[in-house]
Formats: structure tokens, sequence, C-alpha cells
């Protein structure tokens, strides 16, 4: 039977299943954050330590943007407008607005075979780099083999917005040099200066991506919604609901750690457009990610 307990003192939840070997945390104050994940009893996901959540947003949600904005200014609407800055080394916007906010339950079920928790965040504040009302919604379900990640995000604006989506966890292999991605692209998207996007350029993947030292900060134009993770110990199943997939890919200053970040948009996205959307007022946006162990 799943068990799903809330520490109000931490604000934290723990999802668990002794008997199918799931375990699960999240972190309601740091943007309802996955910090730690085993399914199957095979532990893929797991705290950073001494990496900060601060400087790596583990496993956090990005939205309005994923990824970074190049000082911070867009122009949408005929409007410029200015995000704060905070990646202060390459003067940019990065990771969004909601990866530091407090998330409440709405909802949760458990049962045999699986827990589902519904979370929600609210914003009625107007900020400087974007001043439109919104509500996002996570629904988080755990099976013994299955993480399924369903985000919501409704405009509760009178005003149209520009987003992008992301998410980015990261994941654990026993020997990363021997691991490898699978994934179906044939554009790669080229990083100029403070890993600003500048271009696309054609790409060729033969067979598999070996990972081995490679030192990661890429970023792949998708044409599936399909990313395979595989290591000595299991594989994993990356999908998404999306039409348009990017697959981001960071090797950390951290021993067999690689992020693994599907996206709707790349680096600069508000300026360059490239996966960028626009959500009207009173509509919604949904996308579905999940992982699947084998």
């Amino acid at each position: 039977m799943y068990k799903i307990s809330h520490n109000t003192a931490s604000n934290i939840l723990e999802i668990e299943n002794l008997e199918n070997g799931v375990y699960g945390k999240i972190y309601l104050d740091s943007g309802a954050s996955l910090q730690e994940l085993t399914l199957n009893g095979i532990a893929i996901i797991k705290d950073l330590s001494p990496l900060t959540y601060a400087n790596t947003y583990a496993s956090s949600i990005l939205f309005p943007f994923a990824n970074r904005i190049k000082d911070g200014a867009y122009t949408f609407n005929d409007k410029n407008f200015e995000f704060e800055i905070n990646q202060q080394e390459e003067n940019n916007a990065l990771h969004g607005l909601v990866y530091n906010k407090t998330f409440s339950i709405v909802d949760q079920e458990t049962s045999h075979d699986s827990a589902s928790i519904l979370l929600e965040y609210n914003e009625t504040e107007l900020s400087i780099g974007f001043p439109y009302t919104y509500t996002i919604q996570l629904k988080y379900i755990f099976t013994s083999n299955d993480l399924s990640l369903n985000v919501s995000v409704k405009n509760t604006d009178s005003k149209a917005f520009p987003f992008t989506l992301g998410w980015h966890p990261y994941f654990l292999s026993d020997d990363l040099f021997n691991s490898s991605l699978e994934f179906n692209s044939s554009k790669k998207i080229v990083l100029g200066e403070r890993n600003i996007t500048t271009g696309v350029e054609n790409f060729e993947l033969k067979d598999i991506f070996a990972i081995e030292d490679k030192q990661l900060d890429d970023c792949w134009v998708l044409d599936s919604n399909k990313v395979i993770f595989n290591t000595p110990e299991y594989k994993l199943i990356i999908e998404s609901s999306a039409e348009n997939n990017f697959l981001q890919a960071y090797t950390p200053p951290k021993l067999n750690t690689i992020a693994i970040e599907p996206t709707t948009g790349v680096s600069d996205s508000f300026n360059n457009h490239i996966g960028l959307e626009v959500l009207d007022p009173n509509d919604t946006y949904n996308i579905n990610w999940s992982l699947k162990i084998k």
C-alpha cells in the first residue's frame, strides 16, 4: 500500500511503498520539486549535496521560461520587459519564476497500486518582468515502475502572455562514463557566450550518444517525444506529451550525475521565439512528462 506523509515543519512530502520499492520526496517550499525518487528499488534521483538547490535547480519546474533570457530583457506585443537577473556571472535571467515558490496540497490519493498528489501555486502579484497572473498545478503519480508529472498552467490574467516550460531533474548512474542517451534529432542548438542561443545547426546522431567523459551543457531539437537514458544498472524512458520538444543535457560537478531536461523551448526563447508559445486569458496549457524504469 502507498503512503503519503507531510512533514508540516519542513513542508516536505514523502511518498512510500515498501512492498514495491517506491520512494519520493517533494519539497513544497522549493517549487514542489522532486528531490528524491526510487522506482522498483532503484534510486534514480537523490539529494545532490554538497551542491545546493540554489545552484542546481534540481528537479525544478521551469516556468514561464526554461533556461536563460539574455540580460533578462525581451519584447512582447511591442512592450519591453525585464526579468530580475538571478545569474549574476552571465547577467541572465535563469529558469523562470516558480522554482522557489511554495505550493499547496490540493488533493492526494493512495491505493495498493499508486499514489497521486495534486499541488498548486497561484500567482496574484505582478512582477516587473512578467506582469501577469496565473495558476500552475502539478500532479505527481507514482507507481512501481513509473512516475508521471502533469503540469497545468492557466492564464488568470486579462492579457495573453508568452511562455515555455521545462523540467530539470538530475539522474544517477552507477557508472556515467559507460552510460548513454538515445534520442532522435537532426538539429542542435548553437550556444554562444553566456550559454545564449545563437542559431541551429545540423546534427547527426549515429546509434547512441555515449556520455563517457563529456562535459555537457548542450541542447538538441528532438524529432520525437522520447529520450532513453541507459546505465549499467537500469534503463530510463523519458517521454513528453508536447508537440515541440527539446533536450537539454548537463553534467554538474558531481560524480555519476547528469541533468536530462525535457523542455518546450531553448535559451533566450523570449527573443528568438524557438518553441515560444502564447497563452490567452482563461486558457490552460497542459503537458505530461513521464519516467519509466526498466
